[in-house]
């Protein structure tokens, strides 16, 4: 049975009035482990990611879905390491366990999610409990660290055991092609690296449970089967790296 889901809407963090919204599961008696959830390319889109934070959230999950502009001089690296920190220092207020904190990202946010695994010291050295890539490409500059998420892998890591990587993209993605994920999660593999990969029958709207809408330059929440699916995929993916088994299986490699 779902859990009901409480949200806060509108928390500032950082000191240029970036904000962030909370969802969490009612009810909870101990600490829960959270989710913090990037959005894509489109500045201060975090209203794109609630049905699938919300899905999230009702499968037992804390998410916080902060807002950040990927068009700030600096990519939003700033925006992305205060979201961070913020979700550190008070995720316990929340409900939540400090100890078991997931990263994770859609598009743009993907990419930023997986370039902290595979090069956390250009992220102020911050270990995630796992990342998961929704839909990302990682072949180019990722903004949370200015570095190539697959070249910092293929370069090999640390001594530290590898944050383990879990990646979600659509087989009908027309923005960012299902071989990207594809090629990554080989190279994961190839390299012994704890990784998963669900491939959903979807586009990269559908993925998180929305569909694009023109006329609004944006994502909009969708009631099309193919995208409740996936996006419900997307949902028990972010739960599963955090540990909780949830209800969907998709298809991992």
């Amino acid at each position: 049975m779902a859990a009901e889901v409480v949200v806060r809407t509108g928390l500032g963090y950082g000191a240029d009035g970036r904000l962030m919204d909370v969802y969490r599961p009612a009810g909870a008696s101990n600490p829960v482990p959270a989710v913090l959830l990037w959005h894509g390319r489109g500045p201060d889109e975090r209203d794109v990611l609630a049905p699938v934070a919300r899905a999230a959230a009702e499968l037992g999950v804390i998410v916080l879905v902060p807002d950040w502009r990927p068009d700030a001089p600096d990519g939003g690296r700033t925006h992305l390491r205060k979201s961070a920190a913020f979700a550190r220092q008070n995720v316990a207020d929340f409900g939540g366990d400090p100890e078991r904190i997931v990263l994770a990202g859609w598009s743009l946010g993907g990419k930023a999610a997986v370039g902290v695994a595979l090069n956390p010291v250009a992220f102020g050295g911050w270990r995630p409990q796992a990342v998961v890539g929704v839909a990302g490409s990682y072949a180019s500059t990722a903004p949370s660290t200015g570095t190539v998420p697959i070249e910092d892998l293929r370069r090999g890591g640390g001594p530290l055991p590898p944050v383990p990587v879990w990646l979600v993209h659509g087989t009908v993605d027309p923005v960012v092609d299902v071989e990207r994920s594809r090629e990554l999660h080989s190279v994961l593999m190839d390299q012994g690296r704890p990784t998963s990969l669900d491939e959903v029958a979807t586009d990269h709207a559908g993925v998180i449970m929305t569909e694009y809408v023109p006329e609004r330059h944006r994502c909009l929440p969708s009631t099309a089967a193919h995208a409740l699916e996936a996006g419900s995929r997307t949902a028990d993916v972010l739960a599963r790296a955090a540990g909780i088994t949830a209800q969907h299986a998709g298809r991992r490699s």
